[in-house]
């Protein structure tokens, strides 16, 4: 799904603004050397005519896990930053596309790439090295966090839809996000694999955290971002189950310089890059870049939260902080035995009210485990009046033999829910109780004599004071 979604990049940004115009296609790719050998295949745009004093500002663009640079050529084209404004440079990330080398998941070989790129690029007489931006999508937000908080001198930054927190967007609470994961690892030729994922991935499916996490820290930026005074613009998608809301709002707490938290429709899925708010969201980003690189004494935005309502119309709401959200609770009373091709359900009432859902919604129950019962995992669900099924959010915990009261906090999301809708939440071994097409939590082996009892479970969904869907 990951790759699918990649591969449907360049064709839909053309659908969305059309053809680039001729003039801004001139460019020229290159090969930057790397100092263990691999060259990084790159594409260079310089706009014609002599550079400004001082050089021209440049934007990099860093692409997704199992991407390549064209998608990013056909971004940068399609939103007119090749043009007469910017030197603008793409690169395929080290095992991607025509650069060499093997993935290991934007670790430390990957931020030395990053800022080998971006010291080739200062150099450049025609370049003013002190305003050099990025941009970058999942893999390639990854990239630019990383590289940030390891002190390469961006001018500007914007991440879309990716993490800050690795371990708390592949495990949550110890347990992996399988399907999710083996589809990542999945998109990566084996010949470009570095061996040591199959050993992490094996890890990850065994619970095994310790070694796990790391890996992840060493791969995430959060804890660090406290020091960083660079403008970072981050948009995260309202429905997005690989890398939740959390990761850009953590951040954004975090973050001392200028910042601004896009929240729209664009995503891993349920949702999509492009998205309906695409376009005004690349408007939004041309403004930050052109305020930080190119006019260094301009008022960025009107407001540092952006939040995009679920039926896109051209509006976003705006405030300076993130927003106030109100708790509704449902007991859901019930005792149900199952073994591991079993589950329970629970169902609410049709709601009263809209609710527009907004960040972790979390499920309390006391579980009886038995016969080695490993895990326990949550589907949220809404039927709409209209007969429409929503996957609101999901989430899992292991779990071990014992009584026991767990938590599970469900992926951190924006989910409209109108009024009348019935809410059913699906307790089970994996997300494919809910649908066999729900891939998020793999029913993985569990021995035959595996049980669990579960008795009233109590939700408790987190949901926006001020809808801003209607």
């Amino acid at each position: 799904m990951v790759k699918a979604w990649l591969v449907a990049l360049a064709a839909g940004l053309v659908l969305l603004v059309g053809e680039a115009p001729a003039s801004a296609l001139a460019k020229q790719d290159v090969l930057i050397p790397m100092d263990d050998g691999v060259s990084i295949a790159a594409t260079l745009y310089v706009p014609d005519g002599a550079p400004p004093t001082g050089g021209w500002p440049a934007i990099v663009f860093l692409h997704g896990l199992s991407g390549n640079r064209t998608q990013m050529n056909a971004l940068a084209e399609a939103f007119g930053f090749v043009g007469q404004s910017y030197v603008v440079l793409s690169f395929d990330a080290r095992g991607h596309g025509d650069s060499g080398g093997l993935v290991s998941i934007d670790g430390p070989r990957e931020v030395a790439d990053t800022r080998a790129v971006h010291a080739w690029l200062a150099a450049r007489p025609d370049v003013a090295d002190a305003r050099i931006g990025a941009w970058g999508i999942s893999y390639g937000g990854g990239a630019i966090f990383n590289s940030l908080v390891a002190g390469v001198p961006w001018g500007a930054v914007v991440t879309v839809e990716t993490w800050t927190d690795l371990y708390s967007a592949l495990m949550p609470q110890g347990l992996v996000k399988s399907g999710l994961v083996a589809g990542l690892a999945g998109s990566i030729p084996e010949a470009k694999r570095d061996p040591s994922l199959v050993a992490l991935q094996a890890a990850a499916f065994a619970g095994n955290t310790a070694a796990v996490r790391p890996w992840a820290d060493a791969r995430s930026s959060l804890s660090k971002l406290g020091s960083v005074q660079t403008p970072v613009f981050m948009a995260q998608g309202r429905r997005d189950f690989l890398f939740g809301i959390e990761q850009g709002s953590l951040a954004y707490q975090r973050l001392r310089g200028p910042k601004l938290l896009y929240v729209g429709l664009h995503g891993h899925p349920p949702s999509t890059f492009p998205a309906a708010d695409t376009g005004f969201l690349m408007t939004q980003v041309r403004s930050w870049f052109d305020c930080f690189l190119r006019d260094p004494v301009c008022d960025p935005t009107p407001g540092s939260v952006l939040i995009a309502p679920e039926r896109f119309t051209g509006a976003v709401a705006r405030s300076e902080a993130l927003p106030r959200t109100a708790t509704t609770t449902y007991a859901l009373p019930g005792v149900t035995t199952f073994a591991r091709s079993g589950k329970a359900v629970r169902r609410t009432a049709p709601l009263r009210k809209a609710i527009e859902v907004f960040g972790s919604p979390t499920v309390q129950a006391t579980i009886a485990a038995s016969g080695g019962w490993s895990r326990l995992v949550a589907v949220l669900t809404a039927l709409t009046p209209q007969g429409k099924e929503i996957v609101v959010s999901a989430g899992g915990v292991p779990t071990r033999n014992g009584t026991r009261k767990v938590t599970i906090r469900l992926i951190n999301q924006a989910t409209y829910v109108p009024k009348g809708s019935r809410l059913t939440l699906i307790l089970a071994s994996a997300s494919t109780a809910q649908a066999s097409s729900n891939l998020l939590y793999l029913d993985l082996p569990m021995p035959a004599t595996a049980r669990v009892r579960v008795g009233t479970a109590v939700l408790k969904l987190p949901g926006l004071r001020t809808p801003v869907t209607k």
